[in-house]
Formats: C-alpha cells, sequence, structure tokens
C-alpha cells in the first residue's frame, strides 16, 4: 500500500498525540500511531478510518530501541517512507525536591522524554533523508521558557533537552530538507497531569505571586490539544517550508508573566 505522505505520531493514544494524528490525517498523510497501550490507538486509528483516512497502530515504548525500531520499519514497510514524525511521547514523571528525587524516577523521565525523542528521530531519519520531511518535537514551557513548576528539575531538563536536540538537528538535516521544529505548550488540558506525582510541594513552591488569569490570552483557560495540533500540523506542511530550529510557545501568554 502506498500513500502519497506519512506521518509517524508517537503518544498518539491520547491528548495532543491523538488530537495530532487526527489533524494530519485530515490533511492526507497516513497515520502511524505509536504509543504503550493499544486499546487507546486501536480507538485513535479506528476514528481515522472512519473518517475515510489511512492509520495503523503500532505498538512500542519509545525508550526501547528494538520497540521503536520495529514500529517505524513496520510503518515504512505498510505505506512506503516517511515524511513527518511527530515526537510527542512523554510524562511529567516526579515532581519532588531535588533531595528526594530518586535516581530511578530521574532515570524513569529522562529515558522516556530525553532517550524517546532521540531514539524515535535517530530510527527515523534514514528513512527521511531521501525525500525530506519536517520533525516536529513536542517540548513545553517548562525548561524553556518557565522554571517555576515546583520540583519538576528532571521533567525541565528534558524539555530543555528537547529543544537543544531540535536546535542541534536542524542545522545537521538541512542539507536534507529536513525541518525539525520545537513546540512548546503551556498549560493544556489533557491527561498527562493525571501521571504526575507531586511530593513535598511547599519545599519546592516558587515564591510567586500570580496575577488573576494565569493564561492571559483565555482568562485563565489552559489551551487543548487541538491547538498544539493545528500547530503541529503547520510546522509540518510546506506552510512553514522556511522555519527549523524554531521554538514555538503555544501558552496563551503564559510564560511571559514572571
Amino acid at each position: 500500500m502506498g500513500s502519497a505522505k506519512v506521518a509517524l505520531v508517537t503518544g498518539a493514544g491520547s491528548g495532543i498525540g491523538r488530537a495530532a494524528a487526527l489533524a494530519l490525517a485530515k490533511d492526507g498523510f497516513a497515520i502511524g500511531a505509536v504509543g504503550r497501550t493499544k486499546d487507546e490507538l486501536d480507538k485513535v486509528v479506528a476514528e481515522i478510518k472512519a473518517a475515510g483516512f489511512e492509520a495503523s497502530t503500532l505498538v512500542a515504548d519509545v525508550s526501547q530501541e528494538d520497540e521503536i525500531g520495529n514500529a517505524i520499519s513496520q510503518l515504512v514497510e505498510l505505506y512506503g517512507g516517511l515524511n513527518v514524525v511527530v515526537a510527542n511521547a512523554g510524562v511529567n514523571g516526579v515532581w519532588a525536591p531535588i533531595e528526594d528525587l530518586k535516581p530511578d524516577e530521574w532515570d524513569q523521565t529522562i529515558n522516556i522524554n530525553l532517550r524517546g525523542t532521540y531514539l524515535t528521530i535517530h530510527k527515523s531519519v534514514p528513512h527521511m533523508k531521501a525525500s525530506g520531511g519536517a520533525i516536529v518535537i513536542v517540548s513545553s514551557i517548562n525548561g524553556t521558557r518557565t522554571f517555576t513548576s515546583p520540583g519538576a528539575t528532571a521533567y525541565s531538563v528534558t524539555k530543555a533537552g528537547q529543544l537543544a536536540m531540535a536546535q542541534q538537528l536542524a542545522l545537521e538535516l538541512a542539507r536534507y530538507a529536513i525541518r525539525v521544529n520545537a513546540v512548546c505548550p503551556g498549560a493544556i488540558d489533557t491527561e498527562i497531569d493525571d501521571n504526575t506525582r507531586i511530593r513535598s510541594q511547599k519545599e519546592t513552591a516558587i515564591p510567586v505571586k500570580w496575577p488573576e488569569g494565569t493564561i492571559p490570552l483565555s482568562d485563565g483557560r489552559p489551551g487543548t490539544s487541538e491547538d498544539v495540533a493545528d500547530l503541529i500540523a503547520f510546522l509540518a506542511s510546506d506552510k512553514s517550508r522556511h522555519i527549523t530550529g524554531t521554538p514555538v510557545w503555544i501558552d496563551g501568554g503564559q510564560g511571559l508573566l514572571v
């Protein structure tokens, strides 16, 4: 089965990944939906197919080299190529004072967010070099614009690292017409907050007095997954053909308050 355009989306089972998969499908991409939970992925793939577009479930843990490598190989074999990569899979992990943050908790956040992004791109680029394309890394305002989330050291480090990766690779891959950008969401109404474990928050809270309405553009309301998906779709498209190595903060002005 061949397709004109093929996109890989990691963490596609929910939240921003799900919304990005749906948005890119509507733009004509065949979607490889990657994640660890098959049931979630199957629902997203069924939704895409019901709308008349192409998609496949690819179960993989992005932090495991063989798993993400096999998923990408399956996708290329199925659709004949790879044009866009959305490196979205990630966790908030444990937020705790630095002396309390356990090495295995640190490692888990680093492995999924940073190693997972590296492995996704590492395995994808060989399939993209011949035709060019776009890589979109989902970072955060944390670690790139703001540093006030209590105890979020490991998380912020991974998000800063993702932006550095995007900027480094933008230059390395430019000769192959592969663009690499980072989207940096602020507060978004997704399930990732359910996966955050915060310990001893009072010890790490930053003494900041926020003005009323911490998201100025939307009167304090968080953004939606669809807001971020629209930005991802733009960065994946030819409309952003001269944009690379760029962080785009999508936070309704939240990160400008401090």
